[in-house]
């Protein structure tokens, strides 16, 4: 997956300006202002998470499967593990604490409490969109947090859309050398792009430069959706270019369009946003159809996970991780011990569901009948 016999075109800036990309010019702003409207932004996420309903009306689809109880489980719940590993590093638990933040005072503050945490509980973690840091290295800082953090697993996070706007493997390069990351978050934001006012909307020839890039940084590279999913055709895709893993970011959480409605000025970007709020492919069926493609891909389910029995829902469905955001977004912003108290609550439902299943590990809760379909009124 790493070779093609077409090798795509190499990602340099000049790539980009290539009149035989046929791709429109890309206006260039002041650098200065660029840098001040990203950090605007960044904080105005922060608040709208922590202070709107932002959620889908829709659901994950994961309510749509149930667990067999197992009323005589012949385990001992003191012996369940959930250890596991994902590219190639060992965690305590199927936990990722989902990129979210970085680039403000509160964001700083934050994303060390994120890292002590998965520190402290053997989670993996990814961090914000870094492409602050790239416009206004004095950010750098709020997304340092490997000193709290040394042995967690760590992702680091650009937009894949920035590679049609001058960015390449060596502004990749920068934001995993500066996080000591272990891999490279690229993640696909079309719909939030359209509804964001000024969002970066040419995406064409993209996955061409996911392909060298994957060729050519030296950590694995991982595709995430931020919440509209990704389908089955994608993610085949995907691989071929190779990626190393995927995070389906299916619909059901939060939803980008009604975030950045709530923050838009501009009367079309709120009605835009209204009108996709619901937009997407639900996580259960993201999990479901990518397996079917990529039956040994390291596949993150992500989009709408509020608890450990959603996890492990999502793990019997094919996943090999469970990512949350908003939940260790709002304990975060409380205190560590909010933080400690939900960690803790997620790892007990999670062994609960081993316990109550008969299972002892978490591949076994992909053993037929373990988990099966229920039908909703």
């Amino acid at each position: 997956m790493k070779s093609s016999p077409n090798p795509p075109p190499a990602l340099d800036h000049s790539a980009n300006r290539n009149a035989a990309d046929r791709q429109p010019p890309v206006p260039v702003g002041d650098p200065a202002t660029d840098a001040t409207a990203t950090q605007t932004r960044k904080a105005d996420h922060l608040r709208v998470c922590l202070e709107e309903n932002v959620q889908f009306q829709t659901t994950t689809g994961l309510d749509r499967y149930r667990f067999t109880h197992c009323c005589l489980p012949e385990v001992d719940r003191r012996d369940l593990d959930l250890s596991t590993s994902f590219l190639g590093k060992r965690l305590q638990a199927p936990l990722l604490i989902s990129s979210m933040t970085g680039g403000t005072e509160l964001a700083q503050l934050i994303n060390r409490r994120l890292a002590a945490a998965a520190q402290h509980y053997g989670l993996a973690m990814g961090v914000g969109s870094q492409r602050v840091a790239i416009e206004n290295p004095e950010v750098i800082s709020t997304f340092a947090v490997r000193s709290h953090a040394p042995d967690i697993l760590l992702f680091a996070n650009l937009g894949a859309v920035q590679l049609n706007y001058s960015y390449g493997l060596d502004e990749c390069q920068r934001v995993v050398d500066w996080l000591e990351a272990d891999a490279l978050v690229l993640h696909l934001n079309p719909m939030q792009e359209c509804v964001q006012t000024k969002g970066d909307t040419n995406f064409r020839g993209l996955l061409a430069k996911i392909a060298t890039l994957c060729q050519r940084l030296p950590v694995p590279v991982i595709a995430k959706e931020v919440g509209n999913g990704i389908s089955a055709p994608m993610a085949q895709r995907l691989l071929e270019a190779g990626i190393s893993a995927i995070d389906v970011a299916g619909a059901g959480g939060t939803s980008w369009a009604r975030v950045e409605s709530e923050r838009a000025k501009d009367p079309l970007q709120r009605r835009l946003g209204n009108t996709f709020a619901n937009w997407g492919i639900p996580t259960a069926e993201c999990i479901t159809g990518i397996r079917q493609v990529a039956p040994t891909l390291p596949l993150i389910a992500s989009g709408g996970l509020r608890n450990g029995l959603d996890v492990a829902t999502a793990i019997a469905l094919g996943a090999d991780l469970g990512g949350l955001a908003l939940p260790f977004l709002h304990a975060a912003a409380e205190s560590e011990a909010a933080l400690h108290e939900l960690t803790d609550a997620l790892i007990a439902e999670l062994i609960t569901v081993l316990f109550c299943t008969g299972t002892n590990t978490l591949a076994r809760l992909r053993q037929p009948g373990v988990l099966v379909p229920q039908h909703l009124a």
